[in-house]
């Protein structure tokens, strides 16, 4: 199963397109435009994102040309020209279907794709375990550096990131995340933490490293992979 985002301002399309992708078990998002579907981004990581190029307020092209992440795309729209099926490619696109087109055809490029990114991230853990995981960290730019890749953090992320290198192979719990790097107790229903784990995971996965480089324990807190 996978976590599709769809983004069409045709809501009787992208109505049929949620129900015909979540009877193969996907859970489906959606956005009527690019702006839409970046805030949605800023919350949400989908696997894949399915795009239309003719929408208001912000088009296809510009949600390619705007967004921050690798997440794979999609792009299904009723313009079958070269020249818009090359800037799509030239914006990070990675396929082209035209509209009409059928939900197998839709599955099988889903698929593709998905499989052609598993390999890619193998590759890059495989890239990462070859290194001993060799991690350098830039205090003043709030940057880490793994296997020939950087990763700009938030200096909260920075700090939870290297407080969990440095005890590597240990679980540590949210209690003392939360003292220790935040500066505060843990509220019974304080999810500040928790975000920005999320977050530092995502941007590990948006520069093709392993988000499991930060585990979580369940019932205890986080730990990083030793």
């Amino acid at each position: 199963m996978s976590k599709v985002l769809v983004v069409d301002d045709d809501l009787v399309f992208r109505e049929l397109l949620k129900e015909a992708l979540e009877s193969e078990g996907h859970d489906v998002l959606s956005a009527e435009n690019g702006l839409e579907a970046l805030s949605i981004l800023e919350q949400d990581r989908p696997d894949i994102i399915l795009l239309d190029i003719m929408m208001p307020k912000l088009d296809g092209f510009g949600l390619l040309a705007a967004r921050k992440d690798q997440i794979p795309v999609i792009v299904i729209s009723a313009i079958d020209s070269e020249d818009g099926r090359i800037k799509g490619y030239e914006l990070g696109a990675d396929d082209f279907l035209t509209k009409p087109f059928s939900i197998k055809e839709l599955l099988v490029r889903m698929t593709a794709l998905q499989r052609r990114v598993e390999l890619t991230r193998a590759e890059s853990s495989s890239e990462l375990g070859s290194t001993g995981c060799d991690i350098k960290f830039d205090d003043m730019q709030y940057c880490v550096s793994i296997a020939s890749r950087q990763v700009v953090l938030t200096q909260t992320e920075f700090k939870l990131f290297k407080y969990l290198f440095e005890r590597k192979g240990e679980v540590i719990t949210k209690q003392e995340l939360q003292r220790s790097v935040l500066q505060k107790d843990l509220g019974r229903f304080d999810r500040n933490l928790d975000m920005h784990i999320s977050n530092t995971r995502r941007k590990l996965a948006d520069t093709q490293l392993p988000k499991t480089l930060i585990n979580t324990v369940r019932g205890q807190g986080y730990s990083f992979a030793s």
